[in-house]
């Protein structure tokens, strides 16, 4: 039987959908409930506050951080962001800290035309860079990316003259949705251990 989160293929909708954020939680979902509670959740929000485009990733991470919550580990932020100069020793960090992490990977990207202002979620890791020819490590078990722009010529010129507005609001509806979808998966998994634990 098929449940309604099924995620053979990438996921990708516009943000502007009526109901995107019940439709970017549902997805997430399909993928954390395979995540057993002893595995630490890492969200990992790749880019730099110095390119409006590339700013996707730290504006969620910032987000985030106003939540306070302890389901998740947080890593870059408008304040302390993750990008391509420290990128490898984050990663490496992130392995030190915690015990066989689920990595949430996070970043902006590039696109057609048609897809500019989409949200896409999928199985494997963001490769971050790869827009603008950088070689840096895959990010994530999962990933969760923006098409801020179009791709394809002058790339780092396209994501220095992104619009603001279109980065803010793909970044308020991609964090909700991270949000509401690890507080569920908290929520489900702490309820199961509680009934087995009734049960014995």
């Amino acid at each position: 039987m098929k449940l309604p989160f099924m995620k053979e293929a990438t996921f990708k909708v516009p943000y502007t959908t009526s109901g995107i954020v019940g439709m970017l939680v549902n997805r997430l979902s399909g993928f954390l409930m395979e995540v057993p509670s002893t595995r630490p959740i890492v969200v990992v929000c790749i880019g730099t506050d110095r390119s409006t485009g590339d700013a996707l990733g730290p504006l969620i991470g910032t987000a985030l951080l106003k939540y306070r919550s302890p389901h998740f580990h947080l890593y870059g932020t408008l304040e302390e962001p993750v990008h391509a100069m420290n990128l490898e020793d984050t990663l490496a960090a992130i392995q030190a800290s915690h015990a066989n992490p689920y990595i949430i990977g996070i970043d902006a990207c590039l696109g057609q035309v048609s897809s500019v202002g989409c949200i896409q979620i999928g199985e494997g890791p963001v490769r971050p860079g790869a827009g603008v020819n950088k070689e840096l490590p895959p990010v994530g078990d999962i990933h969760v990316t923006g098409i801020v722009n179009v791709g394809g010529f002058m790339e780092y010129f396209v994501l220095q003259n992104t619009r603001l507005h279109l980065v803010i609001r793909m970044s308020d509806v991609i964090a909700t949705s991270l949000f509401t979808a690890i507080a569920n998966h908290v929520h489900i998994t702490s309820a199961a251990r509680d009934q087995a634990a009734a049960s014995d």
